[in-house]
């Protein structure tokens, strides 16, 4: 790697303006994958509580597992933006096509994961009347799972050159299919059979092959990619590639995993007291997932902002970048932790009309904003430390407090306090999580560090290789 350098950029208030641009798309795609649950909440709520206590688990399932994937496939964005950076753009393509081959095999476990998972709802313990439609959710949206894999890989390769446009048009043209379909299935229209939280599976799955092949032509025709070659050929496995990008990926998806499966555990813990509690904690954790959106379309621009900086040798770049996505998620969080408290009713309306599920969710939204402050900063301070490539040490951090403190105080106070307890568990996890890792990346970003980083990855191609 050449000298590091430390050249004069354009200042913080330009850095903010280049992420809120980078990041505007990116939240607004987020916001509408989150608002596909949200329409399967409303259908499946409208329909019956019990269908939307199996959506909650089923939903709860289908996302444990697909942690992994996703967040390993996040890999790509810095590989990526720091190739480009580099002024080695010409071999974004062949590492591309590698990924792609990851995203394949990443969907093959996943299918897999989903086949057989629901034969354990009833060992798990789960409300016999949830089971059901938990069961049938799940054996229809399992096969979304490689459209899935697949367009995470092509949107995070767009993402990390800086174009996030197409995620924005194709998840929020995504809504437009999900809607008809789910509506029609789960109740039974058109002369389909009436379907419930199966139809919303199937629904999902047909939306996330649409999504897929969308985003597959927009890059086989955009103009701006043609010199990266993207599908000029067939390359067959090439594993030190392949291998290069897990070292990078793997920490990042059982990062991921580890958050995720706080709020994900936490519900299949809540479905075992019933389906009221599982449907006002669904409701609950929809809504703060739709404000989590934005916190973590920022953090992707900010891992963009951050490998550029790194790939181009601007070590105070790295920094500002990352003092950019701090200043905004403050903002951004301010907003929705206010949203959450001051109009809970109002939102839960859109839900439900059963009134036990109504009080049970509004209660649980006031834990919601309480967290959204810690929410964003440990996302944020995620997203930067994978712009710098250090992904193992914050898996660690990740695993103490979501699963070192987080879950088992939610576990202990939700003996007797019910779905509030557990609430109280997670603001406990997220509130830890930022701390550690704000102080790590602080640590990470030194000039220093990075330059001796940099001098130990000088005779490999820093691209495909994990930190040191």
């Amino acid at each position: 790697m050449s000298s590091l350098s430390s050249s004069v950029r354009p200042g913080l208030s330009g850095e903010i303006r280049t992420t809120a641009l980078l990041a505007a798309p990116l939240v607004a795609g987020h916001v509408s994958t989150g608002l596909i649950g949200f329409i399967d909440n409303v259908l499946a709520g409208h329909h019956s509580t019990t269908t939307l206590a199996s959506v909650t688990i089923g939903t709860a399932l289908w996302w444990l597992p697909m942690m992994i994937p996703i967040g390993t496939l996040l890999s790509v964005p810095p590989s990526v933006s720091q190739l480009d950076g580099a002024g080695r753009r010409g071999e974004i393509g062949a590492l591309f096509r590698q990924a792609l081959w990851l995203a394949l095999g990443l969907g093959v476990l996943l299918f897999a994961f989903l086949t057989f998972i629901p034969h354990a709802l009833a060992p798990m313990g789960m409300a016999p009347e949830i089971i059901p439609g938990a069961r049938d959710f799940l054996h229809g949206i399992r096969w979304g799972v490689f459209a899935l894999t697949l367009f995470f890989c092509m949107r995070y390769m767009a993402e990390g050159l800086h174009w996030t446009l197409p995620t924005m048009l194709i998840s929020a043209g995504s809504l437009l299919v999900l809607l008809p379909i789910g509506y029609v299935l789960t109740f039974g229209k058109l002369g389909f059979p009436e379907m419930g939280a199966g139809g919303l599976g199937i629904a999902s799955a047909i939306m996330l092959w649409i999504e897929a092949i969308a985003f597959a032509v927009v890059l086989w025709k955009a103009k701006r990619f043609a010199d990266l070659k993207l599908f000029e050929r067939f390359d067959p496995p090439n594993w030190p590639t392949i291998r290069g990008l897990l070292a990078t990926g793997l920490p990042i998806g059982v990062t991921v995993l580890m958050e995720g499966s706080l709020f994900i555990v936490t519900a299949l813990l809540i479905g075992r007291l019933g389906e009221v509690p599982a449907a006002a904690h669904q409701i609950a954790i929809n809504l703060s997932a739709l404000c989590f959106m934005i916190p973590m379309g920022l953090a992707e621009a900010t891992t963009v902002r951050v490998g550029h900086s790194l790939g181009r040798n601007d070590l105070h770049g790295v920094r500002r970048a990352a003092a950019a996505g701090y200043a905004i998620v403050l903002g951004t969080q301010l907003v929705s932790g206010i949203v959450l408290f001051s109009a809970s009713d109002f939102l839960v309306g859109f839900y439900t009309a059963d009134a036990a599920v109504a009080t049970l969710a509004a209660s649980l939204l006031l834990y919601a904003a309480a967290f959204q402050f810690p929410d964003g900063i440990q996302v944020l301070s995620a997203g930067a430390l994978r712009g710098l490539k250090d992904t193992k040490v914050p898996m660690l951090l990740a695993a103490l407090a979501y699963w070192g403190i987080g879950m088992p105080l939610g576990a202990g106070l939700g003996l007797g306090w019910g779905p509030k307890g557990m609430w109280i568990g997670l603001i406990a996890g997220l509130t830890v999580a930022s701390v550690l890792l704000c102080t790590r990346f602080v640590r990470s970003s030194h000039p220093r560090r990075i330059a001796e980083r940099a001098a130990r990855q000088a005779p490999q191609a820093p691209a495909l290789q994990a930190e040191a």
